[in-house]
């Protein structure tokens, strides 16, 4: 049986593991590491939004210190800080903080960032006014991706209601409108990674994992962060998340319930961070009404068992891709190594912070 007690226990470890994650040893071709922690980068943004959403929900005071010191540690270099797309993922931790304890130096910097965000100078836009994927030292021209949405949108949707900024709410909502637009595949269900404005076409054409987990563990917030949200918006946003659900369903491992890295491609391996957060997606839609139980909670049950089975005695969540640029063919995903990652740990964290949920207790054993 899946007791509170062990799932809390696991909770424990796979954060633990998280906060002393260094670079493993490895010479990464980023400017900045995407294994060390301890950097400002889209990694360990998504790290610390597992951290603190679990540390807030449990009351873990160690955990809250831990990130709390994280920030405390970087906000004076803040200087340093190339801002693009990905270094904007660690500022949605910090809405959490800032509504929690609003220091004078979170809003200042929160100010700051959204100012950055609504500056087409400085949030670069590229075709139809979408949101280009800049990254640490690649303005990526012309190009659209789905973590786009992860990484700086859902920042864009808490701090403009945090700060009382609707026309950046607004923003927020056009930029995915737009990205599902170019990257949702109507034929099966699922996201393309990539759209080029350059070249017009989607480079590979890859239903990539990771890509789709974006979207679907951040849906439901891009709802729920939105109390004035308009009907017909959020109808589209769940249209779209039932339609890739669907398609979720039919493309996971039978055997398993997870899903590999090139969803539709069965030869490439299963990951981890997508798995985990596109169950944690569902599950959350299915407590909050948005997806059927009875259709999608055998697939929850068989996957949460998978995954549990792939944490290590010391909390390390194995099966992790590495940053993965988009591609333009499917082995190039296959080829991608993997790491124990701090978004690996954290998509792990998510899921298993959504089981906890009153909701959950007695469903999932079966």
């Amino acid at each position: 049986m899946m007791e509170r007690s062990f799932l809390q226990a696991t909770l424990q470890k796979v954060s633990q593991r998280m906060m002393c994650l260094d670079n493993q040893g490895q010479v990464e071709k980023f400017p900045v590491s995407l294994l060390d922690m301890q950097c400002w980068e889209w990694p360990q943004g998504v790290g610390l939004l597992g951290l603190v959403k679990y540390a807030l929900a449990q009351g873990d005071e160690a955990v809250l210190a831990f990130v709390e010191d994280w920030y405390d540690r970087h906000m004076p270099a803040m200087d340093t800080v190339e801002r693009n797309v990905n270094s904007t993922a660690p500022m949605l931790a910090l809405t959490y903080l800032a509504q929690r304890k609003p220091k004078p130096e979170y809003l200042a910097l929160m100010e700051s960032w959204a100012d950055w965000t609504m500056d087409p100078k400085g949030l670069l836009r590229t075709g139809d006014g979408c949101i280009q994927h800049m990254i640490t030292g690649d303005p990526n021209d012309g190009q659209l991706l789905i973590d786009t949405l992860f990484m700086t949108v859902l920042f864009m949707i808490r701090a403009g209601t945090m700060l009382k900024r609707p026309e950046m709410v607004s923003e927020a909502n056009y930029q995915i409108l737009a990205h599902i637009k170019y990257l949702f595949d109507p034929a099966c269900g699922l996201f393309y990674h990539g759209w080029s404005f350059r070249d017009m076409n989607r480079y590979g054409g890859v239903h990539w994992l990771r890509g789709n987990a974006w979207y679907t563990v951040g849906c439901i917030d891009f709802i729920t962060e939105q109390e004035a949200l308009a009907d017909e918006v959020r109808r589209f946003f769940l249209a779209t998340l039932e339609r890739q659900a669907g398609a979720l369903l039919q493309t996971c491992d039978a055997q398993t319930g997870l899903w590999h890295t090139v969803i539709d491609e069965p030869s490439s391996y299963l990951e981890l961070s997508g798995s985990a957060g596109c169950l944690c997606g569902m599950m959350k839609a299915v407590r909050l009404g948005f997806l059927d139980e009875k259709r999608y909670l055998p697939l929850i049950r068989r996957g949460i068992v998978s995954a549990l089975g792939y944490i290590g005695a010391d909390g390390s969540v194995a099966n992790v891709s590495y940053g993965t640029p988009v591609g333009m063919d499917k082995q190039f995903y296959m080829d991608i190594p993997c790491f124990v990652m701090t978004y690996g740990q954290a998509a792990m964290i998510l899921m298993l912070e959504e089981a906890m949920n009153p909701y959950w207790a007695g469903l999932l054993d079966g």
